[in-house]
């Protein structure tokens, strides 16, 4: 099985590219056999904006190459990292778009939908961490109280 991975270093500035890794029948790892730079990507051809299919091709400066993703949604989804990665690394000569579905290219993308899922998963453990630091607390509290009592109960046991 072979997987285009779109990649973006942490070094200032950042760099970002296109790997392209095979899985060999049999093996849990993976080989890396091409990477571009994403700068040399000239175009993104999806070969069909009418219907879901998982062919597409990729156009390089030196180089041409034809995909089939497993799904249709697998090539939706690295269409929409790969046009996101495109729009915030490149600031010159960016990639055309063709034959493209729309919801590619903008509006209720993957990408909002996973950032939304992630912000809110975040306020729901944010949530919880808040109610598990009151119920501690309380429980730190109701330690102390009986820490004292215990030590008044000793006390006074021993004075008997």
């Amino acid at each position: 099985y072979a997987f285009f991975i779109c990649s973006v270093t942490n070094k200032k500035p950042a760099q970002a590219s296109i790997t392209k890794v095979k899985q060999f029948e049999g093996s849990s790892s993976f080989v890396r056999r091409t990477q571009w730079m994403l700068e040399q990507l000239r175009q993104v051809n999806g070969i069909d904006p009418n219907r879901d299919s998982p062919e597409f091709d990729l156009l390089f400066e030196n180089a041409f190459d034809q995909w089939v993703a497993s799904t249709a949604s697998e090539k939706c989804t690295f269409f929409q990292v790969l046009h996101h990665t495109c729009q915030r690394y490149l600031t010159e000569k960016k990639p055309e778009f063709i034959n493209c579905q729309s919801k590619i290219m903008g509006g209720n993308s993957i990408l909002h939908s996973a950032a939304d899922s992630v912000t809110s998963a975040v306020q729901k453990a944010s949530q919880a961490l808040n109610e598990r630091g009151e119920r501690l607390g309380r429980a730190e509290e109701k330690t102390e109280e009986l820490k004292n009592s215990a030590q008044q109960f000793a006390e006074t046991a021993h004075k008997v």
